[in-house]
């Protein structure tokens, strides 16, 4: 048997189970993975609540994130081998198939061989941030060596992938943060500037940092009423690149600011890349190119046991963690 995290409605974390189900048998194009580490994301947390853009089927699995070791292929499945060491780029739909359990399917073309240099827990940690990233600020606004751009919520995994991806493209990142309590751990992360949107004027320290010009790139998961100020604080033609809604209150837009500095506001989800396959490709290469190269590496904050997955969740909900949380799958437990 396998141990898979499942729920039987929406709700808190406490609805999260983990129960017995059958090892699941890999059909054609499909890969059975014994997983050794789980990436855990803002998306789970939607999901589970019945606020994400699928609805759970119950009784429901979850989870986009999984590395973990080859352990059969289905009919058809070429370039990879029983025993290798991978993880799984999200690029399906939890519904289809849910990454967090013992022994999990994935589509072959979301499989990739990861580094040796990484260890199971930072392969967890690296396809839905960095890609994430990439795919806002390289593919759609085609960050460029000195170009600015701004970072909300930079403390998450995907903002702190932001970081590392603005610099690989040879731009400033400017880290946003709610109050002042992160600002030395964001400058050890790598951020040239942060500001505590809290206790200072963003769009005023944002002209400060850049000589008036503003941002030319934004890179925001919020929305609500601070969108409001990454507008005012975006340069003449600047990308605003809308990839969450942590805050669903509407956003009072100036329509004026928009209109007379030429701006894109661009909602952007991970999927327009990772279920292109020419774009994850290329994804793929820039991200696997970051790490050989040591520009890129994920930022584990947390690790729990599979058995705390609840409270991995109220965790990853409190908004206290700087990088990656990580879900430990220990398969030489003896549960007898």
């Amino acid at each position: 048997m396998n141990r898979a995290v499942r729920f039987h409605e929406t709700g808190g974390p406490d609805v999260l189970r983990l129960e017995e189900v059958p090892v699941p048998a890999p059909g054609p194009g499909e890969v059975l993975i014994r997983t050794r580490a789980l990436g855990l994301n803002r998306a789970e947390s939607m999901f589970r609540l019945g606020q994400y853009g699928i609805d759970p089927v119950f009784p429901s699995g979850i989870g986009y994130e999984a590395a973990g070791v080859i352990e059969a292929l289905g009919d058809g499945v070429s370039g990879l081998s029983v025993g290798e060491a991978v993880s799984v780029v999200p690029s399906f739909a939890m519904t289809d198939y849910p990454m967090h359990g013992e022994a999990v399917l994935a589509p072959a073309g979301a499989v990739v061989a990861h580094p040796e240099r990484l260890s199971f827990e930072e392969a967890a940690s690296v396809w839905m941030q960095f890609v994430t990233a990439y795919g806002g600020l390289v593919d759609l606004a085609g960050v460029r060596a000195g170009d600015t751009v701004v970072i909300s919520a930079a403390s998450s995994s995907v903002g702190l992938a932001a970081i590392q991806v603005a610099h690989k493209a040879g731009a400033r990142a400017i880290a946003l943060t709610r109050t002042g309590a992160k600002r030395e751990q964001l400058l050890a992360a790598g951020a040239d500037e942060v500001i505590a949107t809290a206790e200072e004027d963003v769009a005023a320290r944002v002209g400060e940092l850049t000589g008036g010009k503003g941002a030319r790139v934004i890179f925001d998961p919020v929305g609500g009423p601070a969108l409001a100020d990454l507008v005012e604080a975006a340069a003449h033609e600047a990308v605003i690149v809308v990839y969450g809604v942590l805050n669903r209150t509407p956003t009072p837009l100036n329509v004026g600011e928009v209109l007379f500095k030429h701006l894109t506001i661009r909602g952007f989800e991970l999927f327009e890349i990772t279920t292109d396959d020419r774009r994850r490709a290329e994804a793929v290469a820039f991200v696997s190119d970051g790490l050989a190269k040591g520009e890129l590496a994920p930022v584990i904050d947390r690790t729990f046991p599979l058995e705390a997955i609840a409270d991995a969740h109220r965790y990853l909900e409190a908004g206290g963690q700087v990088g990656k949380i990580v879900i430990a799958v220990d398969q030489h437990e003896d549960r007898s």
